[in-house]
């Protein structure tokens, strides 16, 4: 089954942007096999533009120059992952990423390059050229690297079956699709669920940027296993603030069907040091207390888990967000996560999440989202007595019946399972 819980991995966006290099990707594979692996983290992503020699920040050079196969397919640069040199793509990247035990992803934009649109290439498995097939008045209004592929011409389904059999061919084990979730093109998405399905290898899809319509969560279910709930996320509280609102509305389609996992997601999680690009330690600047809530609430509410930090440069306190194997759990095997509540006054706003275990134990997660100091308290819904143990203290705490509570500091949380005496 594909992505049977949350994909959980790194990716290299919010640490360099379209600038990232075959030497960073090795290094933060390295870290990862060998301090996360043990914990479920696997996933390995090359995030946008790859394919782009000159690319250097989070910003893009419009209508540059890319690396294209004569099948209108895009292609690493050869100057910033020099192993994909005579045609070999991305498989010697993606086997040493496999070697370690881990799983390699890309980044794409939906869509076929303007570049093989205007040089009217060849599409493989077809006899239509890439200006057939293209829609040009479908464009992103963010980056000039794509037109749209009209999937009701002759060719469309030829060009994205192309493209996932060059990827199958690399062992690309996860894809990111960008400029496709909001606007959300449903000939699009079946289209690269459909090459998905026939390329010959498990591949999640990812669909981005959120964020997502709720009124086509169905159909996301039936073809994606993930979609963001939100636009870019960054460590900026008022965004972890409204994603409480995200996760209440979402938290319901997370799960599995009879065969593969569907995730809504909250996005990247910028821990640690991000924006290296740009000569300086850019550290997250969120507080700790606000790093732990992010995790609590991705992990209750079951969003996909990816990193978007350089993971050679995290401290005991980033790991330790990381390496919590009961808060792993809560993420990989609870299920119906719902708010029991959130209340807000002129002094305080706080609100509780609870999920259910597989075996039957709870897991409820206290949140103070105010400005100050708060007694946050929930009132169970069950009577039984239940032993309690903290997640984040990693520690058995006193036994709980009714209710529970604690005193929380501005913007932070507490986490407990709770097993039957």
């Amino acid at each position: 089954m594909i992505a049977k819980t949350p994909p959980m991995g790194w990716n290299s966006w919010d640490c360099y942007g379209a600038a990232v290099t075959e030497d960073i990707v090795k290094a933060n594979a390295d870290f990862m096999a060998a301090n996360l692996k043990q914990y479920g983290w696997e996933y390995v992503v090359v995030d946008i533009q790859w394919y782009e020699p000159t690319a250097e920040s989070h910003f893009y050079h419009n209508f540059t120059e890319l690396c294209m196969d004569e099948y209108s397919r895009l292609l690493p640069a050869v100057n910033r992952f020099p192993s994909s040199a005579d045609g070999k793509g991305f498989a010697p990247l993606a086997d040493y990423v496999h070697s370690l035990g881990l799983k390699f992803g890309i980044h794409i934009m939906r869509g076929i390059p303007r570049q093989a649109v205007h040089q009217n290439t060849a599409v493989k498995g077809s006899t239509v050229t890439a200006r057939q097939i293209a829609a040009q008045s479908s464009i992103c209004d963010w980056n000039t690297d794509m037109y749209g592929v009209d999937c009701t011409k002759d060719g469309g389904q030829a060009y994205y079956d192309s493209l996932f059999e060059l990827y199958a061919s690399w062992g690309v084990d996860f894809v990111k699709v960008d400029d496709i979730c909001r606007g959300y093109p449903v000939a699009e998405v079946e289209a690269i669920a459909k090459a998905i399905r026939h390329c010959g290898r498990d591949i999640v899809l990812s669909l981005s940027p959120g964020p997502a319509r709720l009124d086509m969560a169905e159909h996301m279910k039936q073809h994606a296993n993930m979609w963001r709930i939100t636009d870019d996320f960054w460590d900026r509280w008022d965004l972890l603030y409204n994603m409480f609102e995200r996760a209440e509305k979402w938290c319901i389609h997370s799960g599995i069907t009879s065969d593969h996992g569907h995730w809504p997601d909250a996005d990247m999680l910028p821990i640690g040091p991000i924006n290296q690009v740009y000569g300086k330690d850019n550290r997250t600047k969120f507080t700790k207390d606000e790093q732990r809530t992010m995790l609590t609430l991705w992990c209750i509410m079951r969003s996909p888990l990816i990193i978007g930090g350089d993971m050679t440069g995290f401290d005991d306190f980033t790991m330790s967000l990381l390496n919590n194997s009961e808060l792993i759990e809560v993420l990989q095997h609870s299920h119906s996560a719902h708010p029991l509540f959130r209340k807000k006054t002129e002094t305080a706003e706080t609100c509780a999440w609870i999920s259910t275990y597989e075996n039957g134990d709870f897991c409820v997660a206290l949140f103070n989202l105010g400005e100050s100091e708060a007694n946050v308290t929930a009132v169970l819904p069950f009577g039984d007595a239940y032993d309690c143990f903290d997640i984040w203290s990693r520690q058995k705490t006193v036994s709980v019946n009714k209710e529970i509570g604690t005193v929380l500091p501005p913007h932070g949380c507490a986490m407990y399972r709770l097993s039957r005496q």
